[in-house]
């Protein structure tokens, strides 16, 4: 952690909404005047596209059924580490992007599936943003949680996930139900040992639970809509939170447990915005009172 330069990190699997989160942060730094840098967790993956496929039927091969983008070994999370760990020093670190489609390419000057060179981020910047997979890892080897100064889980019921991701995979990149649902089952050991162990090291979870039948996810025809939906808020120190402030201004949300609120689903937005604004203030004052002489 870094009272300096502080690092924010907002993690969750694929198909958990993280980069709704991602928006929401940017929708409030524009709003406050907060500039900050930008890193997506896909441009630590070890392998592109073309090196990982190999990667997954070498080990497959070998009778490896779990190997997956949410493996440790198929990630740098010691650069990474060193990522968040140089920016909370210095107020500067080095990325570089993964390059999804043909949109990005354009953007970016590299082909789809690889990555572009690294370069370095953050001069001038208020903060650090992280959006990805891997934000709050802590192994034996790997302490990535506890250079973050605010940590965000972003994770909806099992079920909702695997229907956003089989309708985000099916219709943005052109994946069959079956190749999404065995992509699914190869990730689930890591999503047991290595996703959802984070979301004990978050600071803020936002769970979104639907509220119409999600039994079987891989025949469902919709996305449960914002108002199919409640959230679960939980926050890890509830000391601070003026729980009654959030009820009053979020109609029909209401107090589950003594760190935890709960809100319905078309009003993440507005909570998020409550909740994450005076947060970021506080990073952000407790930066510049440090930096004064």
């Amino acid at each position: 952690m870094s009272r300096l330069h502080p690092i924010i990190s907002v993690t969750g699997s694929s198909g958990a909404g993280t980069s709704t989160v991602k928006h929401t942060f940017e929708e409030i730094f524009r709003r406050e005047g907060v500039t900050a840098a930008m890193i997506e967790g896909d441009a630590f993956h070890r392998h592109d596209r073309a090196a990982m496929k190999a990667e997954l039927e070498r080990r497959t091969a070998e009778g490896d059924h779990t190997f997956s983008h949410f493996s440790l070994d198929a990630n740098l999370l010691s650069e990474l580490e060193d990522c968040f760990r140089i920016f909370g020093e210095t107020g500067r670190t080095r990325s570089r992007h993964y390059v999804h489609d043909a949109s990005e390419a354009a953007r970016y000057g590299a082909a789809p599936g690889t990555f572009t060179a690294w370069e370095e981020i953050g001069a001038g910047c208020d903060l650090l943003l992280y959006e990805g997979l891997h934000g709050a890892v802590t192994t034996e080897g790997i302490n990535i949680a506890r250079h973050a100064d605010l940590k965000i889980g972003v994770v909806p019921v099992i079920n909702l996930e695997w229907i956003q991701k089989i309708h985000r995979d099916r219709a943005a990149r052109g994946y069959s139900a079956g190749a999404v649902q065995d992509v699914i089952l190869r990730r689930m050991h890591s999503y047991a040992n290595v996703i959802c162990p984070q979301f004990t090291e978050t600071d803020v979870n936002f769970q979104r639970v639907p509220i119409v039948d999600t039994s079987n996810p891989f025949v469902a025809r919709w996305i449960p809509t914002a108002d199919e939906s409640i959230v679960v808020i939980r926050f890890k120190d509830p000391r601070g939170i003026d729980f009654p402030y959030l009820t009053s201004m979020i109609h029909d949300s209401w107090m589950s447990r003594a760190n935890s609120i709960v809100v319905p689903g078309g009003k993440l937005d507005l909570a998020m915005q409550l909740i994450l604004t005076p947060l970021i203030h506080r990073l952000i004052d407790r930066a510049r009172t440090a930096a004064r002489p």
